[in-house]
């Protein structure tokens, strides 16, 4: 019988299925579906009566096949009568106690006091930082327990009030009590080589050491000092006298007067004599000359009729020019 092949037949299939077996195939196929699902063995109010029908008994109804029962669990009327039934158990059932939480057993011993200690400050010659070396002292500790340290910040401590530019360094030991350390709120460097702790047993001691990294600003490349053999620069005065302002030289008319020469820079210059009174002052004119220098006498001729020497006059000295007249 075909029951895919709904237009026509397909030879050899034989004929075509009625509506009525076609239900009947899509209802065996849902069955096998959800059989492979839910199991109804498992089911609580499935069962199965004498005359070979199923029944809810849940619900009360009666179904024929398997099938007819699993499409009445995904009704509206199977659902509602689970979640009734769910709820009635709930408030019937006696309120169940709450699962107890595993206590912790709290350590009780009798604290001896406060351990000795001795804190270092040390700076690494290489990278300029910062760290601090503690030293603890537990004398009376048990053998077997080892000293602990942890690191706490400001706001976990009820002690103080809290600020943000500290943190603190506990170190705890039975049966001293627990001591801390207010250090600054830097970060630590987790370097196994700059965070290191040692426990010496045999005398009793606990040694803790930290570096802080250094900040951005700082970690910059340092100039090597000048080598020693060179002569060093004096340093510079504070502040420098400032410089003499310009001479600007006197515009020209025109070209009738130079420019005026700038002044030396030797000592300033000295005030001019005063001047004299007028009545003090010659005459204006031309300067008097100088006096003539006066030619000797000429040699008196010897007296007697034989004097043949004839007697010449002595030339004068011109008058020197008249000096140039003064400018107005």
């Amino acid at each position: 019988m075909d029951l895919q092949h709904r237009p026509g037949g397909k030879t050899g299939s034989g004929g075509l299925a009625s509506a009525s077996e076609t239900n009947l195939d899509r209802r065996e196929r849902m069955r096998q579906l959800a059989l492979e699902t839910i199991n109804l063995n498992k089911d609580p109010y499935f069962m199965k009566n004498h005359l070979g029908s199923y029944e809810c008994k849940l619900c009360l109804t009666l179904h024929n096949n398997e099938g007819s029962y699993l499409a009445h669990t995904q009704g509206k009327k199977h659902q509602a009568n689970l979640a009734r039934r769910a709820a009635k158990e709930a408030k019937d059932a006696p309120a169940q106690p709450a699962p107890e939480k595993a206590k912790v057993e709290i350590k009780k011993f009798v604290k001896i006091g406060r351990p000795g200690y001795k804190v270092t400050k040390q700076r690494d010659p290489e990278t300029m930082q910062q760290s601090l070396l503690f030293q603890i002292d537990y004398p009376e500790i048990a053998d077997i327990i080892i000293p602990r340290h942890r690191f706490m910040a400001a706001y976990e401590q009820k002690v103080e009030p809290p600020d943000r530019k500290w943190q603190y360094l506990l170190f705890a030991a039975e049966p001293y009590e627990t001591i801390a350390f207010k250090v600054p709120s830097r970060e630590v460097d987790k370097d196994p080589k700059k965070l290191w702790t040692y426990w010496n047993k045999e005398t009793k001691q606990f040694f803790l050491q930290f570096a802080f990294k250094l900040d951005q600003k700082l970690n910059q490349p340092t100039l090597p000092p000048p080598p020693t053999n060179q002569p060093r620069s004096l340093p510079l005065p504070q502040r420098m006298p400032p410089p003499p302002p310009p001479v600007v030289p006197p515009m020209s008319l025109a070209g009738m007067m130079p420019p005026r020469p700038p002044p030396p820079m030797g000592p300033p210059p000295v005030a001019p004599p005063p001047i004299p009174p007028p009545s003090s002052l010659p005459p204006h004119g031309p300067p008097p000359s100088a006096p003539l220098p006066t030619a000797p006498p000429p040699p008196r001729p010897p007296t007697g009729p034989s004097s043949s020497v004839p007697n010449i006059p002595h030339p004068s000295v011109p008058p020197p020019p008249p000096p140039p007249p003064m400018p107005n």
